[in-house]
């Protein structure tokens, strides 16, 4: 698929699809957005909003060797990494998902995570992590728990609305899961 751009139609449209996961046994690092936007939804590619800075980070993480654009994620697999979704429903933003709705997305990447076996999961939404596992002091960083037998991450949201980290900030907190993950070398 290539970059254009949805119309505000195509955009309003969105909100009835699903972004497909990118996820095959026994990766490296899943990492899981807590749900797709309406711009994802409609180009069917994750972290496709032009402002997210999701790729931009993994790149200067040095998960990838370039910045890969939203229509070429499949070639994250080559990397070890594939991404997934706490809640696979598209809103405009996440703060329109409900507690429950996070804390059944939180069951489901459990199940996800025993099917495939991810070595981490990398879940991208400190609040949304927060209520999804009834952790309300979880901070970035390695998490003390196993997720389904899988070690867990936690990462500020790479999207363009939160103000919170900037892209230095990401680019940080992904290199240290990049080299807890894939080790120093």
């Amino acid at each position: 698929m290539s970059s254009v751009r949805p119309t505000a139609s195509e955009l309003r449209a969105a909100v009835r699809r699903r972004v497909s996961d990118l996820i095959v046994p026994g990766l490296t690092v899943l990492f899981c957005g807590i749900n797709p936007g309406l711009y994802s939804a409609a180009t069917g590619h994750h972290f496709a909003r032009p402002g997210n800075r999701f790729w931009p980070a993994i790149h200067r993480s040095g998960f990838t060797p370039r910045q890969l654009a939203p229509w070429e994620e499949a070639q994250l697999l080559d990397a070890g990494c594939g991404i997934t979704n706490l809640v696979p429903r598209t809103t405009a933003a996440a703060s329109e998902l409900s507690p429950a709705e996070l804390r059944a997305g939180g069951r489901a990447l459990e199940r996800k995570l025993e099917r495939y076996r991810p070595n981490w999961v990398a879940v991208l939404g400190i609040g949304a992590y927060r209520a999804a596992f009834g952790s309300p002091r979880a901070a970035v960083g390695r998490q003390p728990e196993l997720l389904g037998g899988t070690s867990v991450w936690l990462l500020p949201s790479p999207s363009g609305l939160n103000a919170n980290h900037q892209l230095p900030d990401l680019v940080a907190e992904f290199r240290r899961l990049r080299a807890e993950a894939f080790g120093r070398g």
